[in-house]
């Protein structure tokens, strides 16, 4: 059993490296717009532009939707690995660029392919995973997304403002490499083998991975009974049970963008720069990496001990209290109150608060939820259709953020993540099953019931 469940986790663990070079993607902006916004530092002809920025921010946002449509077919026609394999590809791209560009059309489109590259591994990996892993560790396994993407956001944070833009890209794009060879040699997902009439593929794959054939002849078995009809794509989205998973995991996923993470990590420096604490930017910003990942560790060892619903409720909470205080601090500012001592170190601690509670919740067990929400059928486009239902939501708040708190001003802005927060929180205290430690058939059983 426990040599069963070590090849469980080297499998998930290697295809996961390739979140490192995600996570390095999705905060860049937060070093890389201080660097271009630099008159010194800058690799362009005069320093960026606020309106610049925002598109350089926002249009990844926008190019996942074409991500999720890609990979809602690409996912159930390649395979989960090959489509993994693909996001590395794109990523590549988007690193050169970042790393040769000289005009902010290259920017624009190098973040455009980081879109591309995100909206694809976030609809493979989940699918991967959660196919790989037994039912007993699914959760601890889903989770290693969040940790290795907190990993490639805390060097990128933490390294990030303290070298050159040249080098800051090489770096990126040495890792993106590095980190998607490994996925090379490893097996797909059994359950795509299966559904491609692979079945003694699929068998070996399980056997390794169950280490017994008694155990793999079982999820065969639930294999046959769960693929004894190929509903085609209208007859999926037709089915009932297929629409309530989508209706949970999309009000979800829409929630979690306005909440409003994505804003506050993508413009870290930019909010602690407003502060007078004699913490530099730069220090902060991977301290705050460092946390990010510390929280994502904590729920790799809960989330199988107790549950996700628990652990949900308790940072949705959490993040609720971060929000206020980011909000309250702002507000004193705003009106010119005397803001000192302890108090000047209220966005700092917010801020710690609002990375711990989000990382080591929502960003942590919101794709492992998702994936265990839908059955073997329909788990590929139910992931991606769920992604896409976000993208909106996402384009939105990262392109209007700097906009929104320029004409209302920062507090109500955070107040309102915070709102959306209590929203969630209600939403999974009572019409979220719990998913800890069902096979995927009693999953449905209840969302049915």
């Amino acid at each position: 059993m426990k040599h069963m469940y070590i090849r469980q986790y080297l499998v998930v663990f290697a295809i996961n490296l390739n979140c490192i070079s995600f996570g390095m993607g999705t905060s860049w902006a937060s070093p890389g717009l201080v660097k271009l916004t630099d008159e010194t530092e800058t690799v362009l002809d005069k320093p960026l532009e606020q309106d610049e920025g925002s598109w350089i921010v926002s249009v990844s946002f926008l190019t996942g939707a074409l991500g999720y449509v890609v990979s809602s077919a690409l996912v159930d026609f390649i395979g989960r690995k090959q489509s993994v394999i693909l996001s590395s590809v794109v990523r590549m791209a988007a690193a050169l660029l970042f790393l040769f560009s000289r005009d902010v059309w290259m920017l624009i489109m190098g973040r455009a392919l980081i879109g591309l590259s995100e909206g694809i591994i976030l609809s493979a990996i989940p699918v991967y995973a959660s196919e790989i892993a037994s039912k007993e560790i699914r959760g601890a396994l889903g989770v290693m997304l969040q940790i290795f993407t907190s990993i490639g956001s805390m060097i990128m944070l933490s390294v990030g403002p303290f070298i050159s833009y040249f080098s800051l890209n090489f770096m990126f794009t040495l890792l993106t490499l590095a980190t998607s060879i490994p996925t090379i040699f490893l097996p797909d997902s059994p359950n795509f083998l299966y559904s491609k009439g692979r079945e003694e593929e699929s068998k070996k794959v399980l056997i390794f991975l169950r280490g017994s054939e008694l155990n793999a002849n079982v999820e065969i078995k639930e294999y046959t009974v769960n693929r004894s009809e190929k509903p085609g794509l209208l007859a999926i989205f037709r089915d009932k049970m297929f629409q309530k998973s989508l209706g949970k995991s999309g009000f979800m996923i829409i929630i979690l963008f306005l909440i409003g993470f994505n804003c506050v990590i993508l413009n870290l420096q930019t909010i602690l720069d407003t502060t007078q604490t004699n913490i530099r930017s730069e220090v902060a910003s991977g301290i705050i990496g460092a946390i990010n990942l510390l929280a994502s560790l904590s729920t790799l060892m809960t989330t199988d001990r107790f549950g996700r619903k628990p652990i949900l409720i308790c940072t949705l909470l959490g993040l609720i209290v971060g929000m206020v205080g980011l909000g309250v601090f702002f507000k004193l500012t705003e009106m010119g109150a005397e803001v000192s001592g302890v108090l000047n170190y209220l966005p700092l601690i917010s801020l710690v608060i609002v990375v711990f509670c989000y990382s080591g919740g929502l960003g942590s067990l919101i794709w492992v939820v998702i994936a265990e929400l839908f059955d073997d059928r329909s788990r590929g486009i139910g992931m991606a259709t769920t992604l896409l239902l976000g993208t909106m939501p996402s384009f939105l708040m990262m392109r209007y953020f700097a906009p929104l708190t320029n004409m209302f001003g920062p507090a109500p802005v955070f107040w309102a993540f915070a709102v959306s927060s209590a929203v969630l929180a209600t939403f999974v205290a009572f019409r979220l099953p719990e998913t800890k430690g069902k096979s995927f058939a009693e999953i449905q059983q209840e969302l049915g019931n």
